[in-house]
């Protein structure tokens, strides 16, 4: 997208927000942002799902309830940004710079969050810190190659990992451990029977 294009649909955000004549929201659905500086920008409500914003410069960008579904955000550098109550449904944010980015109420359900240093300082909420404790717990106990000490430090973690929005879907921990520990007692059963 040109430069010229995207400061048209940014002007006319403006006027959308604050209620003025010829305003409208932007619509920067599927647009290749790829790369675009847009550090500082207000857009809080946009449309930006499926958007190819990588490498993009969000510094300080107001991205409060914008709807960034399915966004390619890798590389981009959201350093300051504020994400609160986006929906970042299936957002690739692998690289993403996320230092001090505000993701309070942000919808991060199958994103892919970044696991490098550029977003330990990133702004959770509770949700997102049990999503990523649910995650690491359910990962952990289930994993042939986790070690004891590590699954009986991740026990310590069950109740508030069962916290997480998602849990009727995926499954309480306990019960995902009980019922594949009866499947393995069965199996060991049935395995007795057979010799």
């Amino acid at each position: 997208m040109s430069p010229t294009k995207l400061q048209s649909i940014l002007n006319k955000h403006k006027l959308w927000l604050n209620d003025e004549e010829g305003g409208e929201r932007a619509d920067l659905s599927g647009a290749d942002l790829s790369g675009a500086d847009l550090s500082g920008a207000d857009l809080s409500g946009a449309d930006l799902r499926c958007a190819d914003l990588r490498f993009a410069d969000l510094r300080d960008a107001d991205l409060s309830g914008a709807d960034l579904s399915g966004a390619d955000l890798s590389g981009a550098d959201l350093r300051f940004a504020d994400l609160r109550d986006a929906d970042l449904r299936g957002a690739n944010l692998s690289g993403a710079v996320l230092s001090c980015a505000n993701l309070s109420c942000a919808d991060i359900d199958y994103s892919c969050l970044p696991l490098w240093c550029g977003s330990l300082s990133a702004h959770f909420d509770d949700k997102h810190v049990v999503q990523i404790i649910y995650h690491a717990v359910k990962a952990g106990l289930n994993s042939k190659n986790t070690t004891e000490p590590v699954k009986n430090e991740l026990e310590k973690l069950i109740n508030l990992a069962n916290q997480f929005h998602r849990v009727d879907k995926c499954g309480r921990i306990e019960e995902v451990e009980q019922n594949e520990n009866k499947g393995e007692t069965n199996h060991e059963q049935n395995n007795q029977n057979q010799i």
